[in-house]
């Protein structure tokens, strides 16, 4: 049998589907079932495949999803170790599939499954990116709290303010797009955080052609919310990354305020120990840049390179490394500002200042390569 015989030979749904929906999931194991039959109902008549995108999930979500390819063989899961972010999710997702047109939404049922019809005739009618909004006229919040309102409204004018965006609703995780327009943003979309859709128009070409379908924001079906005290701060990184991102990676901003604290953390120590306590300054100076060195890979693991959070053994490993790479770091500080101040008779204050931030990048690239293998 000849390769295209044989491709003849398979139900065209699984050959070319015309719509890939990419669905990220962290423990989203009590949505799954409910969601391909509200899909399958929305597209009769329709080409479509699921894919989740499942960040290991202690729920098994992504093996639950495998034990339905008998029943769904339009529906399959890629399971990432190691990392975390819807954003990254979606971008895996998107570049996974062939299908001509690709959507985008959440598992837990908050967007209206009936819409994606609507979306899809955007898109036949010539939209390049069609945006389920919840501001549009005919739209609705529906459900969500004051307060969460508050936050998704508040974002949504600075980001526009910003980014200099023209939509009603850019924090929308519910769209679709054309398969042609993603991959020629896909390169320079930073992939931070859990707004993919802001990151698509702050990358887009100008020319492209966008339209909103009003949607109403329903209630999580099951599981929790997994917005959390950091969504703030991927939302600001994600911002920073379409301003000043071009000239300096956002990345090592974190890092850089993870170390800014470090350093009032530092003075804090010695300050109490050698002034407080009476101990010598060396020993004060030595405990301050032990807690501190501990201080700034704790909080980078969870802040600067979340998606690439290290645990377990992996985080003993992990703290090690750092403290190695932070005790070089610290050791060729000095070295520098001395050769400046001693050699070129450099102002104190820049000598110093060159060799903080030779330290810092040299921390920055070799951690990021090392000890979090973040690429």
């Amino acid at each position: 049998m000849t390769l295209q015989s044989a491709q003849e030979s398979l139900r065209p749904e699984l050959i070319a589907p015309e719509l890939a929906i990419i669905v990220p999931t962290f423990c989203e194991r009590d949505n799954v079932d409910r969601l391909i039959v509200e899909v399958k109902r929305a597209l009769m008549g329709v080409s479509w495949e699921i894919v989740f995108v499942d960040d290991d999930s202690s729920d098994q979500t992504a093996e639950y999803i495998r034990t339905l390819a008998p029943r769904f063989p339009n529906v399959r899961c890629i399971q990432r170790i190691g990392r975390r972010g819807l954003s990254s999710a979606c971008i895996e997702g998107i570049l996974s599939v062939s299908a001509p047109v690709i959507a985008v939404m959440d598992a837990d049922l908050q967007h209206e499954t009936l819409k994606l019809r609507d979306l899809l005739a955007a898109i036949r009618g010539g939209a390049d990116l069609a945006v389920g909004s919840r501001v549009a006229q005919g739209g609705s919040f529906g459900s969500m709290s004051q307060r969460r309102q508050w936050i998704s409204t508040s974002s949504s004018k600075l980001a526009k303010s910003l980014l200099n965006i023209d939509i009603s609703d850019p924090m929308s995780g519910f769209f679709m797009l054309r398969r042609s327009l993603a991959m020629r943003v896909m390169r320079d979309l930073s992939g931070l955080g859990f707004k993919i859709l802001l990151d698509i128009l702050t990358t887009m070409p100008s020319n492209a052609v966008v339209v909103e379908i009003p949607y109403e924001f329903r209630s999580r079906h099951a599981g929790e919310s997994k917005l959390d005290s950091m969504a703030a701060l991927d939302f600001a990184l994600l911002l920073a990354d379409k301003t000043i991102g071009t000239i300096v990676p956002t990345r090592f901003l974190s890092f850089c305020l993870v170390g800014g604290l470090g350093v009032v953390l530092h003075f804090l120590i010695l300050t109490t120990l050698f002034k407080g306590f009476g101990s010598s300054f060396t020993m004060g100076q030595t405990a301050a840049t032990g807690v501190t060195m501990i201080f700034n890979f704790f909080l980078n693991n969870q802040l600067t390179f979340r998606d690439y959070r290290l645990k377990g053994w992996r985080l003993f490993w992990g703290l090690l490394s750092f403290l190695a790479i932070s005790t070089i770091g610290a050791i060729g500080n000095v070295g520098i500002a001395s050769v400046l101040f001693t050699d070129y008779h450099a102002a104190w204050t820049v000598s110093a200042l060159a060799g903080i931030l030779i330290s810092a990048v040299w921390n920055y690239a070799v951690s990021k390569s090392l000890t979090w293998r973040a690429g």
